[in-house]
């Protein structure tokens, strides 16, 4: 008697990844060889002429704990001046018409309700003043 043995086909479920480890080897040489000898891209960026006017230093309106106001000059020195709100809208805008790209920032305790910081910067918008900015203390 014969037994016939019958081979099926059967899906294979395995991969041989060799092959693909050997490639991928060689290609990681490659590029180690290669990356050294490679020159990164030199950019050449177009120069401008200095400005003529040195940055104008900020004016500094400080809000104190009593939400009394004073105003600080950089320009002029570190001295702080105790100023009314009606007093800082007029030497702000004297300030101002002198040199229409004048900075202000507010420093405030941080005690001080956001609503009077607010108020503040209204009535410096209402002045026209383009660039105010709040100054902060880094921890």
């Amino acid at each position: 008697m014969r037994s016939y043995r019958r081979t099926r086909n059967r899906l294979m479920n395995e991969i041989n990844v060799v092959p693909y480890i050997d490639v991928m080897l060689v290609l990681l040489v490659i590029f180690m060889v290669t990356a050294p000898m490679m020159n990164p891209g030199q950019i050449d960026l177009p120069s401008v002429g200095k400005s003529l006017t040195p940055p104008v230093s900020p004016l500094e309106v400080i809000i104190k704990k009593d939400t009394t106001l004073a105003l600080r000059d950089h320009s002029k020195g570190e001295m702080e001046s105790p100023v009314s709100r009606d007093e800082l809208a007029s030497v702000i805008k004297r300030k101002i018409t002198k040199n229409p790209e004048q900075s202000v920032v507010i420093s405030a305790d941080k005690k001080v309700r956001y609503e009077e910081v607010i108020d503040v910067m209204d009535m410096l918008q209402q002045q026209h003043i383009k660039k105010i900015g709040l100054l902060t203390k880094a921890r």
